[in-house]
């Protein structure tokens, strides 16, 4: 249950749609599962506005079936990120409605989408090779109801691509930039577009790339004001932190 949901619980109350009892019922329900093996925060939503999100890497495609059973039937709907295309086999098969996003290794769930807000966020990824985790951005955003605009291959060996895409980036609300190798594609945006931006450092690059450190080291010391940086690969944690602005600008956090 979400907060507006639990806000029209309780308009329903209002109006005599619903018993007391009912409202008191849908409010007591426990606020965790214990499987075992996985404590699931089923008030998460009413707490955050979106539901737990299962981090697939680690788990059986057996626990994350149970996990993700358990959220649906609080929330109606479910993120698994980091899947295998064995979580996806076994999840589809159980959820026959799901969608399974091979190249953001996500798959996703719900009864009914959610509406979209009003405003874009943008998602920008230097090279072909980081679109893995510009997609796993992607699909996050989109999965909690924003509409997302994907601008790739635009790194600064050809900044004239980029330049042909700064109207799109000017009208974001939000932008989500995706880089590896150096990773001066933030930098140079963040000198361009007022807007606010998240940069998502990857493990692209050769031997002295170090698995994504370089990337990392280079947005935190970026000259560019209004950058912020997230862990390398992370593409989750931008687009959820992207759909947290964007609610603020339509004005629905």
């Amino acid at each position: 249950m979400i907060p507006s949901e639990a806000a029209a619980l309780l308009d329903r109350f209002q109006r005599g749609e619903v018993t007391r009892d009912e409202a008191v019922r849908a409010f007591q329900a426990a606020p965790m599962v214990d499987l075992g093996f996985a404590v699931v925060d089923t008030h998460r939503a009413l707490r955050k506005g979106f539901p737990e999100v299962i981090f697939g890497a680690g788990k059986t495609p057996a626990q994350v079936n149970a996990i993700a059973a358990k959220i649906i039937a609080a929330d109606g709907r479910v993120l698994v990120t980091r899947v295998t295309a064995d979580h996806a086999r076994h999840f589809r098969r159980k959820f026959r409605r799901a969608g399974y996003h091979e190249a953001a290794r996500c798959l996703t769930f719900e009864t009914q989408p959610l509406p979209r807000r009003p405003g874009y966020i943008a998602v920008v990824a230097a090279g072909t090779s980081d679109l893995p985790v510009a997609e796993e951005a992607a699909v996050t955003a989109e999965f909690m109801g924003n509409e997302v605009r994907r601008i790739s291959d635009v790194g600064v060996a050809g900044l004239h691509r980029l330049l042909q895409r700064l109207p799109d980036l000017q009208a974001a609300n939000v932008i989500i930039v995706v880089a590896g190798m150096e990773a001066a594609l933030p930098s140079v945006i963040g000198g361009l577009v007022g807007k606010p931006l998240i940069g998502v450092p990857t493990s692209v690059g050769y031997g002295s790339h170090f698995g994504g450190v370089t990337a990392l080291l280079g947005m935190l010391n970026s000259c560019a004001s209004g950058l912020t940086v997230v862990n390398i690969d992370n593409g989750f944690g931008a687009g959820y932190a992207a759909s947290g602005i964007n609610a603020l600008a339509a004005g629905n956090p």
